[in-house]
């Protein structure tokens, strides 16, 4: 049986920029297994199926697979395949607006998407989970030897490494300079045996400092447990890292906002748009949203499994 997809670049306004995705519109017919094999085959940070919804209120339900592992929950195929199922028409734009919601493994998802004559130009998203702090991570020592960096490299005080969650975990690591976001190297060894196995695997480091003009932050992610030596650009981690800016924020309530750029170290330039909402010192709801290119697309031929 032949299943079509399509290619494009999440993150950016330009080709080649962003995250890669591999979005298949109708995966009806294919099994779990099969999925994984396709995600392993084509080798994207992620490839995702969309399947009809299972309930009422879902417009799609996704499933979202890295070239190791199926996830939960991800933010750059979350808003890649908003951007693509209304590029091919599938979810029409009134008056240049269009919300949807997808069925994810963390619950359902809600994703508005903005356009320009039709067509769509923006994609955002909001969490199904508000942030969760994980458990104390590994000492600063031991996150600047992973990081192949000097301990003074890493921030202390409010602004420390902490884990957060909105649906997938990622160790956030605060460092003093861009210079020593771009110097970082992952120690596999060293994840392998000191961190692999921590609540949150995924290392996420950033800076206040920044490179293009508007950006807040600089950051990078390595998640050798998904089977991704580095992602240009993440939007899960992004939204529990505007749960951990606002709880940083003493701003009691209203609406935070931070630019984040991403993907500058692999050649692929991502800028990701967040937003945390607040009432009483509380974050109420985050939403993360970013641009995408379409780039092209393909189809597989695989036999019928019994029962799919």
């Amino acid at each position: 049986m032949r299943h079509h997809y399509h290619t494009l670049d999440v993150f950016t306004d330009r080709l080649f920029g962003g995250n890669q995705l591999a979005v298949f519109p109708d995966a009806r017919g294919l099994s779990p297994g099969q999925m994984a094999h396709i995600a392993r085959e084509l080798n994207l940070s992620e490839t995702v199926f969309v399947l009809p919804p299972e309930t009422a209120a879902g417009t799609r339900r996704l499933r979202i697979f890295t070239p190791g592992v199926e996830l939960p929950f991800a933010g750059h195929p979350t808003v890649g395949t908003a951007f693509l199922l209304a590029a091919i028409g599938e979810i029409p734009l009134t008056g240049n607006r269009a919300s949807v919601v997808f069925e994810e493994g963390v619950g359902p998802v809600e994703v508005t998407i903005d356009g320009d004559l039709g067509k769509p130009t923006f994609a955002r998203l909001a969490v199904a989970r508000l942030p969760e702090i994980g458990p104390p991570p590994p000492g600063s020592v031991d996150i600047a030897a992973l990081l192949s960096l000097d301990l003074k490299d890493i921030c202390d005080g409010e602004l420390r490494p902490q884990a957060v969650s909105c649906g997938v975990p990622f160790l956030f690591v605060p460092l003093r300079t861009i210079a020593a976001v771009r110097r970082a190297r992952l120690d596999q060894a060293r994840w392998e045996r000191r961190f692999a196995r921590y609540w949150a695997p995924h290392i996420y480091i950033f800076s206040r400092e920044a490179e293009q003009p508007g950006a807040d932050l600089h950051a990078r992610m390595f998640a050798p447990a998904m089977g991704i030596a580095e992602d240009p650009a993440t939007g899960a981690a992004a939204s529990a890292l505007a749960g951990y800016l606002a709880a940083r924020d003493r701003t009691p309530a209203g609406t935070l906002r931070w630019t984040v750029e991403q993907g500058f170290e692999m050649g692929r330039p991502s800028l990701l748009y967040l937003e945390a909402d607040k009432a009483e010192g509380t974050v109420t709801g985050i939403r993360v949203g970013g641009r995408s290119v379409l780039l092209g697309g393909g189809w597989v031929d695989l036999p019928v499994e019994p029962g799919s």
